[in-house]
C-alpha cells in the first residue's frame, strides 16, 4: 500500500508539472520521442472475424485408447481417473495470481496522459524513475484491491453499525442478567444474615441456659451424694438382713427337723412340748421378734412346698456318642463345591442374624434384628409362623431335638422357649444382665444353655424353670455356646479370644484353648464331634483336635471378619460367613477355598441343608439366599 500511495503521488506531481508548463503534443515531438527509444501506446485497430470463416484444427489423442473387455474396462476407467486426477492437480498447480489491477491502470493512465499532452521529457523522467525502481525491487506491487467508493463505505458502516448494536443488546441483556443476579445475591447474603444472627442468638441462649443447668445440678450434686451413701448404707442393710433372715430360717428348719424327730421317737412328749406353751401364751400379745419368725416359718414352709413340687432335671449319664446313622462312612456324601445362588428370600426389613434347619423337617427358620423370628418352609420359602415377644434384636436360636419347640436369644438379656404347635411363647428365661448372644439345646431336649456379654454363661432347666448354673472364667463377652453332641460338656467362644471346654453337670472350666489373635465370634463340633472350627473378627479360622485339645491349622481368609462357621452332615465341608459378603468353603481334605459370590453386604449366618445339597446364608440385608 505504501509503494501504490508513492506512485500514485508521482504520477500527481507529473500531471502538474504539465498542467504549468502548457506544453501541446504534436507528431513532431512523437516521432523525436520514438527515435530517443521511449515506449508508448499505439491506437491498434482490431476487426472482428466471423466464426464461420474460423477453421478448427482437430488435434489427435494417441495417448488414449479405449481397452476391451470387462478386465480392459475396469483398467479404461482407473485411467479415465487418474487423468481427471492429474488434471486437477495440475490445474491447482497452475493457478496464477491475478496481478493488481490498480497500479497498471495507474500506470497506462499516467503514460496515455503524457503522451496525449506532448510531456516527453517528464513521460522520460517518469518511465526513467519508475523502471528503476522496479528493476532494484524497491517498488513492491502488492493488491491493493479495489478502491471502496462512497456507497460501499456507507454499507460498511452500516454492517458494523449493526453488529456494534447486537453486541449492545447482549450487553444490555447480560448486564440485566447479571444485575438480578446480584440482587438474588444480595437478597440471599441478607437472609443468611439474618439466619446466621438469630442462629448466634440462639446458641448464646443454649449457652446461658446450659450454665444455668450446670450451676443448679451441681447445688444438686451434694444431695446425690447423700442419697448414694444412704442407698449403700441400705444396701448394706438389706444383704445383712438377708442374711440373718437365712441364719433364721436355717434354725427353724433345724428346729422343725428337731420336733420331727422328736415326734417320731417320742411320741409322747412332742405334743406336751407342742401343746403346753400355746396354751399358756393363747392370749398373750404377740411381740416384733415373734412376728418376724413367724412370717419366716411360714415363708420357710412355702418355700418347702415349692421345691417338694418343683422337680429339678438330671443330666443323662449313659449316652451314646454317635446315635445318628446317616454319620456313618458308607452314607457320607460327595463334596460339593459348585453352588450357585438359587433364590432370594426377603424375609425381614433388618439384618438377619441366625439361621438353623429344622432337625427332621424342611423347615428353617431366620431371625433378625427387627425383633421377630420366622419359620419358613422349603423350598418355596413360604412363611409359616411368626414368633413376636421380645424386646430387642435377635441373635441367635436353637431348635429342641424333637423340633416340636425352639430358643431364641436377645439383646433385652432374655431367653424365651417357644411352643411350635401353638406358636407361643412358654417360657422366659431372665437372669443375665447384658445381652444375650448364644443359645444351646442338650441333646436330651431338658436343659437350655445360654452367653452373655456379661461375661458369663448360664445353664436352664426347663423343668424346673430356673437356671442350674452360672458359668464364670472368661473376661469379656461371651460370644458362642454349644453343647458337645451326646454328651455334657459345653464348648464357649469369647471375646477374651480363647475357647473354653465345661462340664455342664459341675459349672467348672476343664479346658482352655489359646491361639487367636483377636476377638473369637463363633466356635462348632463337627457332627461326629472330632473336631473343633473357630474364627475371629480378623478373619481367621482354626481347627482343633477335640480329643486332644490341641491345634491343627489356621486358615486366614481375612480381613474382613469372621462372623459363622459351620460344618455339612458329613463334616468334610467348612462354611463361613464373611463380613465382606464372601461365603467360603473350606475341602478339609484337600485344603482348599472355594468363594462363593452373591451377597450385596455384609454376611451374618450360614448353614447346610441336611443332604448337603443345599446352601443357606443371611446377610444384612435382611435376605435368606439360597445356593445349590
Amino acid at each position: 500500500m505504501a509503494a501504490q500511495q508513492g506512485m500514485a503521488d508521482s504520477a500527481l506531481r507529473v500531471l502538474e508539472e504539465a498542467l504549468g508548463m502548457g506544453l501541446t503534443t504534436s507528431g513532431d515531438t512523437a516521432d523525436a520521442v520514438a527515435a530517443e527509444g521511449a515506449f508508448y501506446l499505439e491506437q491498434v485497430t482490431i476487426t472482428e472475424a466471423s466464426e464461420d470463416d474460423y477453421e478448427y484444427e482437430e488435434i489427435p489423442d494417441d495417448n488414449f485408447s479405449i481397452p476391451e473387455g470387462e478386465e480392459d474396462l475396469a483398467k479404461a476407467i482407473q485411467m479415465v481417473q487418474e487423468q481427471a486426477t492429474d488434471t486437477q492437480i495440475l490445474e491447482q498447480k497452475t493457478v496464477l495470481s491475478s496481478k493488481p489491477a490498480a497500479p497498471e491502470a495507474i500506470e497506462d493512465f499516467l503514460c496515455n496522459f503524457l503522451i496525449k499532452m506532448g510531456m516527453t521529457r517528464t513521460l522520460d523522467c517518469f518511465q526513467s524513475e519508475w523502471y528503476e525502481l522496479m528493476q532494484k525491487g524497491i517498488t513492491e506491487l502488492r493488491d491493493a484491491g479495489n478502491v471502496p467508493d462512497v456507497y460501499t463505505q456507507n454499507m460498511l458502516l452500516e454492517n458494523e453499525n449493526k453488529i456494534l448494536k447486537k453486541d449492545l443488546k447482549h450487553y444490555k441483556q447480560a448486564a440485566d442478567k447479571a444485575r438480578e443476579d446480584l440482587l438474588k445475591t444480595q437478597k440471599e447474603r441478607d437472609f443468611h444474615r439474618m439466619h446466621h444472627k438469630r442462629v448466634v442468638q440462639e446458641k448464646n441462649k443454649l449457652i446461658n441456659d446450659l450454665k444455668g443447668l450446670k450451676l443448679h445440678y451441681a447445688s444438686y450434686e451434694p444431695t446425690i451424694r447423700v442419697l448414694h451413701e444412704k442407698h449403700h448404707a441400705l444396701l448394706k442393710q438389706k444383704m445383712l438382713t438377708s442374711l440373718e433372715r437365712d441364719r433364721a430360717i436355717r434354725q427353724i428348719s433345724g428346729l422343725q427337723e428337731t420336733l420331727k424327730h422328736m415326734e417320731i421317737g417320742h411320741g409322747v412328749y412332742a405334743p406336751e412340748l407342742r401343746v403346753v406353751p400355746n396354751c399358756e401364751k393363747e392370749n398373750a400379745p404377740e411381740g416384733p421378734t415373734q412376728k418376724g419368725l413367724r412370717e419366716a416359718r411360714e415363708q420357710s414352709k412355702c418355700k418347702i412346698k415349692m421345691k417338694a413340687n418343683t422337680k429339678d432335671s438330671e443330666f443323662p449319664t449313659n449316652m451314646q456318642p454317635n446315635p445318628n446313622p446317616c454319620l456313618c462312612k458308607e452314607n457320607i456324601c460327595p463334596a460339593k463345591f459348585d453352588y450357585k445362588l438359587n433364590n432370594i428370600f426377603r424375609l425381614h426389613e433388618l439384618p438377619v442374624s441366625c439361621i438353623v434347619m429344622h432337625p427332621h423337617k424342611e423347615f428353617l427358620v431366620s431371625c433378625g434384628e427387627d425383633r421377630v423370628w420366622k419359620l419358613v418352609a422349603l423350598p418355596k420359602g413360604n412363611v409359616l409362623l411368626t414368633g413376636l415377644g421380645h424386646t430387642d434384636w435377635l441373635s441367635n436360636c436353637c431348635f429342641h431335638p424333637s423340633g416340636n419347640k425352639l430358643a431364641t436369644a436377645s439383646g433385652d438379656t432374655t431367653v424365651k422357649l417357644w411352643d411350635l404347635f401353638k406358636g407361643n411363647c412358654i417360657l422366659t428365661c431372665e437372669g443375665h444382665t447384658h445381652a444375650v448372644w448364644s443359645c444351646t439345646w442338650h441333646s436330651c431336649g431338658e436343659f437350655v444353655a445360654s452367653s452373655s456379654l456379661d461375661t458369663t454363661s448360664k445353664i436352664w432347666d426347663v423343668n424346673s424353670e430356673r437356671c442350674r448354673c452360672t458359668l464364670y472364667g472368661h473376661t469379656d463377652s461371651v460370644n458362642s455356646i454349644e453343647f458337645f453332641p451326646f454328651s455334657n460338656t459345653l464348648l464357649t467362644a469369647s471375646a477374651d479370644k480363647s475357647l473354653s471346654v465345661w462340664d455342664a453337670r459341675t459349672g467348672k472350666c476343664e479346658q482352655s484353648l489359646y491361639g487367636h489373635m483377636h476377638s473369637v465370634n463363633d466356635a462348632t463340633f463337627t457332627p461326629r464331634g472330632y473336631m473343633i472350627a473357630s474364627c475371629d473378627a480378623c478373619g481367621v479360622i482354626k481347627l482343633w483336635d477335640f480329643r486332644k485339645l490341641l491345634p491343627i491349622v489356621s486358615i486366614d481368609v481375612g480381613p474382613s471378619p469372621s462372623n459363622e462357621v459351620n460344618f455339612d452332615s458329613s463334616g468334610r465341608i467348612l462354611a463361613q460367613a464373611s463380613g465382606n459378603g464372601v461365603i467360603h468353603l473350606l475341602d478339609l481334605k484337600s485344603g482348599q477355598i472355594h468363594r462363593l459370590m452373591g451377597h450385596d453386604s455384609e454376611a451374618h449366618t450360614v448353614v447346610f441343608s441336611h443332604d448337603g445339597e443345599t446352601l443357606f446364608s443371611g446377610g444384612s440385608d435382611g435376605t435368606v439366599r439360597t445356593w445349590s
